[in-house]
């Protein structure tokens, strides 16, 4: 009985250093990747600008092809979203809505994912030697729950870091294809 009662207050212990330790853990996460592609920065804009083109691109599209997208407002820029609908666990159901951009530079804007789950987005295009830097990062508030801080901690990063790692080595793809062919003055001639 001594032993049980050790253990308890052990695991007691464990809980409350646990809870006091979450409260210098910040409520808000952020997770970034960064990509060099060889294309110029209008190029790499108009690739996440334009909404219709992350069907080509998008981690989320790519692990479930059957999803539902529905797309409202303009083609792209400010006001322009899209909601996709997924049987697939890793996808959901959610929404994506472009809030403001700087033409070539940034957009942000505001992803929904379930019914509970908001995060921001932000998109940055920067000029290089070699052609454009795109660094996609996402802000999600997690609250002030213990448990949804140390997830966010352990998992956020690693699992949505990949997403975003797959999403811009797709984009990186596609946009320096295009590029290819922009430059080869034969394409399409059939030489």
């Amino acid at each position: 009985m001594q032993l049980l009662k050790k253990i308890g207050i052990s695991l007691l212990g464990l809980v409350i250093l646990l809870a006091f330790g979450s409260l210098f853990i910040s409520s808000t996460l952020k997770v970034e990747r960064s990509i060099e592609v060889g294309v110029p920065a209008d190029a790499a804009f108009e690739q996440v600008n334009t909404l219709r083109n992350w069907e080509q691109w998008s981690p989320w599209h790519k692990i479930d092809p059957q999803m539902i997208l529905t797309y409202s407002g303009p083609d792209g820029g400010p006001g322009s979203s899209y909601n996709w609908f997924s049987k697939h666990s890793d996808v959901g159901d959610g929404g994506f809505r472009i809030i403001s951009t700087q033409p070539y530079k940034t957009i942000d804007a505001e992803m929904q994912f379930g019914p509970d789950n908001k995060a921001t987005t932000h998109y940055a295009f920067d000029q290089t030697a070699n052609g454009t830097r795109i660094t996609w990062s996402m802000e999600s508030e997690m609250g002030m729950n213990p448990i949804d801080k140390y997830f966010g901690i352990m998992f956020l990063d690693k699992y949505v870091g990949a997403d975003f790692e797959r999403g811009l080595n797709n984009m990186k793809q596609i946009l320096e294809a295009k590029s290819v062919i922009q430059d080869d003055p034969h394409a399409g001639h059939g030489h």
